[in-house]
Order: C-alpha cells, then sequence, then structure tokens
C-alpha cells in the first residue's frame, strides 16, 4: 500500500473526485484525519494540484528492480524475503574449491580437442586437394561377412599433426595415379569420417573411413576392372604404413545439434553409417563433457541387404546394453530377410519410416534433429514415405519440410 503523505490536502481534494479506490491517503477535515480512496492517481494532475511527487501502484514495488538491487549478496530477491517473514532464511554462501573434497568421484574426461567447434567454430580445410597433406595408414579390417554381398572396409589412418575434425564432416581422398581418360592426376573423394575427433585411437590424431568398394558386375557375373571405383580400390587395399593424400576437413551440414537435450534421429543405408558411428562413439562410448551434457535420446534406422552386413553391430550393442533404458533405440532393416507390416513386401528403411510415423514426426515436433546418409537413391522412397506420414498426422509435408529446413532440423548428406 502506498501512503501519499507530502500532498496538501487541497491537492487531494482536488483530484480524489476524478479517480475510484485503490490507496488510502491522508485528507484533513476538521480535527479529524479521515481518508479518501484514490485509484491511479496521475501524476500531470498532481503536479498541476501543487503536489511533486511520482506515484506508483500500491503494492507494485515498483521503485527497483528485485533482481538487479534485491539480491542483496545471496540474500534472494526482496519479494522472498518479504514473503517469508521471520521463517526467511539466508541462502547458504557460495563455496570454491581449488581441490575437489575426499568423498567426491573425479573422473578422467577426454577434453583437449572440445575447443574445435566451440564457440561455432569449426576446423575446415587444414589441406586442399590442390596441396594434400600425407596421411599414413594404421590398418584395415573386413567389416561384413563373406555371404553379404560387395566388400566393405573400415581404415585407420594416421594423420599429420594440427590436422582436426569433428564429428559429421567429411575427408578428401586423392587417389595415386593419373585419369587415363585425360592424362591428369585422380580427382578427390569425399568420404563421411565414421569416427570421433579423437578417433579410434583417442589420441586425437586418427581418422576412420567406411568404405565400400566399388565394382562393376557384367550379367555374367564377372567384373569389369575398367569400371571400377579408382579411390575406393585403393582404400579396400591399402596396408599398414602406406601413404594416402587427403585433404579437408570440410562440411557443416551434418554436425550434432548445439542443444544437448535434443533428440537425434539417423536414418542410413550401407556406408551412410559412418558419421552417426562418430555420433554415436561421442554421446554413449567416450567419456567426454558431450556425452554427461547429452539430455536427449538416439534412434538410429541403418538399412542393409542381409545380417552378414550389418555395420559396427557389435559397438551399438555395447552402447545399448551399458545406456540408460530408452536412451538409444535401434531399427535394423535388412531388406533381404525381413517383411513390412504395411504390404508384407521387403523391409527397407522408408518402411520402418512408415511403421513408426507417428513417434517420428512427434519427436520433430518436439525439436528433434534428423539426419539422412547413404546412396542419394535412398532419398526419393523416403520422401515419398514422409509425405504419406505427413498426410495421415493433418499436415502438409512441404509445409512441414520447410519448417525443418528453417529451424535447422533437417541434415542430409547424399552420394
Amino acid at each position: 500500500m502506498t501512503i501519499l503523505k507530502s500532498l496538501s490536502a487541497a491537492a487531494l481534494v482536488a483530484i480524489a473526485s476524478k479517480h475510484t479506490a485503490c490507496a488510502f491517503v491522508p485528507q484533513q477535515k476538521g480535527s479529524q484525519l479521515t481518508t479518501r480512496l484514490l485509484n491511479q492517481l496521475d501524476p500531470v494532475q498532481i503536479k498541476k494540484a501543487g503536489g511533486g511527487i511520482p506515484t506508483v501502484s500500491s503494492g507494485g514495488l515498483l521503485v527497483f528492480d528485485p533482481d538487479a538491487q534485491g539480491k542483496l549478496q545471496g540474500t534472494h530477491d526482496l519479494q522472498s524475503r518479504i514473503l517469508g517473514g521471520a521463517a526467511f532464511k539466508l541462502a547458504p554462501p557460495q563455496i570454491s574449491l581449488d581441490v575437489p573434497p575426499l568423498d567426491a568421484t573425479v573422473e578422467d574426461a577426454q577434453h583437449f580437442l572440445e575447443h574445435l567447434d566451440a564457440d561455432g567454430n569449426l576446423p575446415l580445410n587444414f589441406a586442399k586437394p590442390q596441396a594434400p597433406a600425407k596421411a599414413t595408414v594404421l590398418g584395415r579390417a573386413k567389416l561384413i561377412t563373406d555371404d553379404a554381398p560387395g566388400d566393405i572396409e573400415h581404415v585407420v589412418l594416421k594423420l599429420p599433426e594440427g590436422f582436426h575434425y569433428v564429428e559429421g564432416q567429411s575427408l578428401s581422398v586423392i587417389p595415386p595415379g593419373v585419369d587415363p581418360k585425360n592424362g591428369r592426376k585422380n580427382k578427390p573423394r569425399l568420404y563421411s569420417i565414421a569416427s570421433t575427433r579423437y578417433g579410434d585411437l583417442l589420441d586425437g590424431n586418427t581418422i576412420s573411413l567406411c568404405v565400400r568398394r566399388a565394382e562393376f558386375i557384367e550379367p555374367d557375373g564377372t567384373k569389369d576392372p575398367a569400371k571400377q571405383g579408382v579411390c575406393s580400390n585403393f582404400l579396400c587395399d591399402v596396408k599398414a604404413g602406406d601413404e594416402v593424400d587427403v585433404a579437408g576437413p570440410v562440411g557443416k551440414t551434418m554436425l550434432l545439434p548445439e542443444d544437448p537435450n535434443k533428440d537425434i534421429i539417423m536414418i542410413a543405408t550401407g556406408t551412410g553409417i559412418a558419421p552417426f558411428r562418430g555420433f554415436l562413439h561421442r554421446l554413449f562410448m567416450e567419456n567426454t563433457l558431450a556425452k554427461h551434457m547429452f539430455g536427449g535420446n538416439a534412434w538410429l534406422v541403418l538399412g542393409v541387404p542381409v545380417s552378414g552386413g550389418l555395420l559396427y553391430k557389435e559397438e551399438f550393442d555395447c552402447m545399448q546394453r551399458t545406456s540408460s533404458p530408452g536412451k538409444l533405440k535401434i531399427d535394423y532393416a535388412i531388406s533381404r530377410e525381413m517383411t513390412n507390416s504395411i504390404d508384407g513386401g521387403k523391409l527397407y528403411v522408408q518402411n520402418v519410416i512408415a511403421q513408426n510415423g507417428k513417434e517420428l514426426f512427434d519427436r520433430l515436433d518436439a525439436g528433434a534433429h534428423v539426419y539422412f546418409c547413404g546412396l542419394k537413391g535412398m532419398m526419393p522412397p523416403i520422401l515419398d514415405t514422409l509425405d504419406e506420414v505427413a498426410k495421415s498426422q493433418g499436415c502438409v509435408w512441404s509445409e512441414k519440410l520447410s519448417e525443418l529446413k528453417k529451424n535447422n532440423q533437417w541434415h542430409v548428406e547424399v552420394y
């Protein structure tokens, strides 16, 4: 309640007739002191009537900013102190320790490369294709069984000092030799990075690639060497100690969300799993701040033709065993071995999307980021499926897609 004591009785009488009750003010009448109720006194009228103070609505505490002026040395805002009355207690003093308490659990965490993407900065183009850097092969291993079609290799390279990257970026590899068609050096090929910034050796100087050997099979089953992929065959045949010309890193499209509380949805076919392996190692395996701060859920959908072609399954199984229940969801679409529940045909990643359409859209509406990686042929059926799901959810897919892109929730890397 605001008590106006400095106004003359004449001033109050001159103003009071135009206002209704809100604040009590003293008014002299004979020998008795009475009160008159006034509402929203106009400062201009008060001044004209001989008064000279501003007025504040009763009980508003607007003469100061409680956040700026009421938090006196940790005593909280003035409103809390008033409401608390005699029960109000001062906040305990803040204690800063250089050494953790004896009963605290202390863990060594990977941290020496966390600066790479701090404040929106990214490592880009340590080396360019015109002047590549030399990487050294540390090892190579086949990822799929003999009954799975083709050949997919995991290649680990040691990078030169100072060559760093972050999850979701790509590396250019320049294969040796020249193009027989024009006699010029072979062009660089871009590969999604399949490791975290610390690498499989956790030393911050290695990088891993997931490479499918590109081969051309004639109708009679024979292979045509003249039509095979130059770079993929080079990488699938390298041996420890070999040198590889590399450039990069490049890429800003497939980065993890800045907000660690957002869900991530990863949809891949074949070697498109590469960037998602890096994501999942960072969020579920490595002892980094990113792992401890991740408050969302991850959902992986991976499509392959046969079970023997499932890439990094043992690693993902381990992540699911060691993570909190529901934190990591994985759906496999094994096309030659599974059938979908829609029409009974083969199960592809787009069928997994259709079967879980409501969940997918609910997550997107809550701010989830969705990522796609693999052969470019995967996208048309996926987009058709999303259009159908959108209709079932009562929205227009083109408008929803525009919204996702605007919010930076839509990430695509196909080749």
